[in-house]
């Protein structure tokens, strides 16, 4: 005769009956008693496996290190081509949901001795994103053969790394712009928070695909001076603080040229506020107050 006790299975099981339970099998048909015993046993048995597994479930999911929603962003950043190099431009906010919490976050940084990146959406993914490239870079110099990398060189590691991290489902939440300029060559691309990737003569992030891209499309040229082109930028941000919640009058704006990077120190554009569209903007707007 082969018989094991309850508490074999679960301690669990055992302590909701005394005396112990055991079952007895000797090949001969249960009697009811004995049925009815084992129905219990396997009903508990299943409670305690669905159990278990629901504490898994959320262990796991309190467990979880991936961004799943972005929490502290910055919004637009633009970047243009002009006669000697590359300028890019981006406010210092930085918005916990919807509430601009932070006033001081530098979103331009530079990268190597060619290249220059902008990056808008989570702050946190952008301080990882700069750890890859301090690696990259330190990587690159332990070579100590001339070389350098580039701005396209960079360009197309942040593609592969974005794409990489969107295949994971663990995607760094941030749209990138990276400039540069080597061997007299001018190079201005942006990427996605998926992978999409171009180049182009003037780039936008964020609310500035939809309202610095048209400015820059009718008065960007090949040959803008640096002034004409920090002009134009400015006129840009402008746009977007009047038209972007989540804007800062508060602004960097970044060049670099063959003979090196110069990031401006922070300051405020003039602007105005009487315009008749904004005295009383719902004037007029179906179901308006």
């Amino acid at each position: 005769m082969n018989t094991f006790l309850a508490e074999e299975l679960n301690p669990q099981i055992s302590s909701r009956f005394d005396p112990p339970l055991s079952i007895c099998h000797t090949g001969e048909p249960l009697d009811l008693e004995n049925l009815h015993t084992f129905k219990t046993l396997i009903v508990l048995f299943a409670e305690m496996v669905s159990s278990q597994n629901e504490n898994s479930l959320l262990s796991s999911e309190g467990d979880s290190q991936r961004t799943q929603y972005p929490y502290v962003t910055g919004t637009s950043v633009i970047g243009i081509k002009y006669k000697d190099g590359i300028l890019m431009a981006a406010d210092m906010g930085g918005s916990y949901g919807s509430t601009i919490r932070y006033k001081s976050v530098e979103r331009l940084k530079q990268v190597g001795k060619h290249s220059l990146i902008g990056a808008s959406g989570e702050i946190s993914d952008f301080q990882e994103i700069l750890k890859y490239l301090d690696e990259l870079i330190l990587h690159d110099n332990m070579w100590d053969d001339g070389n350098s990398l580039g701005p396209k060189e960079v360009h197309n590691y942040l593609t592969r790394v974005m794409y990489n991290r969107r295949n994971k489902f663990d995607p760094l939440w941030n749209s990138l712009i990276l400039g540069g300029v080597k061997n007299g060559k001018k190079y201005l691309g942006s990427v996605s928070m998926i992978g999409v990737h171009f180049e182009d003569d003037h780039v936008a992030t964020g609310f500035g695909n939809h309202l610095a891209r048209p400015i820059l499309r009718e008065e960007w040229r090949e040959d803008l001076t640096f002034e004409e082109g920090v002009k134009l930028l400015e006129k840009c941000m402008r746009n977007l603080l009047y038209r972007d919640r989540s804007a800062v009058n508060k602004l960097q704006i970044a060049k670099i040229t063959e003979e090196g990077l110069t990031i401006s120190q922070p300051y405020s554009l003039k602007t105005f506020w009487n315009f008749a569209a904004f005295q009383n903007p719902t004037v007029g707007a179906e179901g308006s107050w």
